[in-house]
């Protein structure tokens, strides 16, 4: 299967241009500069074009997002009508060239935002009415919303409504936890937290799931994609153990994320990686740090 991937340079497109590569499908990466650390062709695409030209493919994984470095909440910094008018026409223009294109597949990398943070300690099903209180999870909402308009026999759409996600991305230096562990292990204070989370490499393997299964329906398709629940307290004790050092973990959160239901994706034969997966990163992680 040929694969169009938007995003593929950050740390998502990382994870999920790798996994597609180690099944054997070929890859062209949508963006502005080639991706020196993977072996994949690029096509030049931006979110910016109001109708980009994509080369001939089976599906696109939409995985781009315009914003501020570091941020998806809160990413729109001071323009946030330029974040709508990238996140939300761009990807309408990318799903119609996509089309153009001859893929019958579309992959779009939403999040749990579109369910609102309020929704603290629920449970989150597929089958709620989304309620998002963010302008990143409007945003997400609407680009869902724009693939179910587009779904017919011809085109179908998938959307994985992922979590925090977490791990070392191909070729990537650096994870979102870096910050953060080396205060740690370095007996500086850190301040309590808790989310939900699933590692890069089994959203990935979601995406390679959903990219490539069959299926009868022409409606679009929601999967929440999530596999723990982790407060910093927790997280950075099993850091702790794992190094042999680190200062004071902070005390437990007050606060708890709402935990999304995964029953639909595992029906699948998804089996995402929880706790050993977390610990065997945690021990890399150590490892690196004393290299």
């Amino acid at each position: 299967m040929h694969v169009l991937i938007t995003g593929a340079g950050g740390t998502v497109g990382r994870f999920v241009a790798g996994h597609m590569l180690e099944e054997g499908h070929r890859v062209t990466a949508l963006g502005r500069a080639p991706i020196k650390e993977l072996p994949v062709a690029c096509s030049p695409y931006d979110l910016s074009d109001p109708a980009p030209v994509l080369p001939a493919a089976d599906a696109v994984v939409h995985c781009a997002l315009h914003h501020e470095p570091g941020k998806f909440r809160g990413g729109e910094g001071q323009d946030p009508e330029r974040f709508w008018q990238l996140n939300v026409e761009g990807t309408k223009a990318l799903f119609s060239a996509a089309r153009e294109a001859g893929c019958r597949k579309a992959v779009f990398l939403s999040s749990r935002a579109v369910y609102g943070d309020h929704r603290g300690g629920e449970m989150l099903l597929e089958t709620d009415n989304p309620s998002p209180d963010t302008l990143y999870g409007k945003v997400k909402l609407a680009g869902e919303n724009l693939l179910a308009d587009c779904c017919d026999d011809g085109f179908s759409g998938t959307v994985l409504r992922a979590t925090g996600v977490y791990g070392l991305a191909p070729g990537a230096s650096s994870h979102k936890w870096s910050g953060l562990f080396d205060d740690f292990l370095a007996g500086g204070p850190v301040d309590p937290g808790c989310g939900t989370e699933v590692h890069g490499d089994d959203l990935a393997s979601a995406v390679a799931l959903t990219t490539t299964y069959s299926r009868e329906t022409k409606n679009l398709e929601v999967f929440n994609v999530s596999d723990l629940v982790l407060d910093r307290h927790a997280l950075l004790k099993m850091l702790q153990a794992a190094c042999g050092r680190g200062g004071e973990p902070p005390p437990t959160s007050a606060a708890l994320p709402g935990t999304m239901d995964t029953t639909k994706l595992r029906a699948l034969g998804w089996k995402p990686g929880g706790v050993p997966k977390l610990s065997s990163f945690l021990e890399a992680c150590c490892f690196s740090a004393e290299v």
